[in-house]
């Protein structure tokens, strides 16, 4: 149990640097200026980092769910698997909507793929490093 709340803040506080570095950086700001008219003026960073935190644990879980089934013979590659996974699902369906639906610049929405692979692979890598031994049984 331990192991599986320390990746999870841990995982929730990297997720919460990246997203920091990813969409706070010049180069994003004015990708990203399209969105301005939607954007809000100023951001909660508390609320941001909780809900970063709340996916650390979620995806944590998740993955100690999904390990046996994730293709790769090593953990680090079931990791990257996983990172894939959440990627596809998360950023590529999410991407593939706003390009169907909003007029925002393709070099924003390929940015959004490439920055999400990114971290959606260092995530994946963690999970695979730090939990490819824990059990469901270890949390109770």
């Amino acid at each position: 149990m331990g192991r599986y709340f320390f990746i999870s803040i841990l995982s929730g506080a990297l997720f919460a640097i990246m997203d920091g570095l990813i969409h706070a950086n010049p180069l994003a700001r004015r990708l990203f200026a399209a969105y301005g008219p939607l954007a809000k003026t100023s951001v909660n960073v508390f609320a941001g980092i909780a809900i970063d935190i709340f996916c650390g644990f979620a995806m944590a879980g998740v993955f100690i769910l999904l390990y046996k089934a994730l293709p790769g013979g090593v953990a680090v590659a079931k990791g990257v698997s996983f990172g894939l996974s959440v990627w596809f699902f998360r950023v590529v369906m999410g991407v593939a909507g706003e390009w169907m639906t909003l007029n925002v610049p393709k070099e924003a929405l390929a940015y959004r793929l490439v920055t999400g692979l990114v971290e959606m692979l260092a995530l994946g890598v963690l999970y695979g490093l730090t939990l490819p031994a824990f059990r469901l049984s270890d949390m109770g």
